[in-house]
């Protein structure tokens, strides 16, 4: 039998209810030059309780398919991030002269 995938990302998207995008970053070297090369994907996840937030660094794990773009679902939720970006309704007009 398979082995269940796991992977770490950070969640960058909460808007959509019960699903969450995460970006799951990754190494790798070219086999002629060695150079390093930096990739991200992102994953559309099943958050069945709404609990990541945005700035999240998350665990998720392969599951079978939730809907046309869904297949994967939302493990652990390591750490609270913060969010990143000041909300709307925090920000002055005067801060942005």
């Amino acid at each position: 039998m398979g082995s269940t995938k796991i992977l770490e990302g950070i969640v960058v998207s909460d808007k959509a209810d019960k699903t969450i995008v995460v970006t799951v970053s990754s190494r790798s070297k070219t086999k002629f030059k060695g150079k390093t090369l930096k990739r991200s994907e992102r994953y559309l996840v099943h958050d069945p309780l709404n609990g990541a937030k945005e700035g999240d660094i998350v665990q998720i794990t392969q599951s079978k398919p939730i809907s046309r773009n869904k297949r994967w679902r939302l493990f652990k939720i390591h750490s609270k991030g913060d969010n990143i970006l000041p909300s709307p309704e925090n920000v002055e007009k005067e801060d942005l002269k």
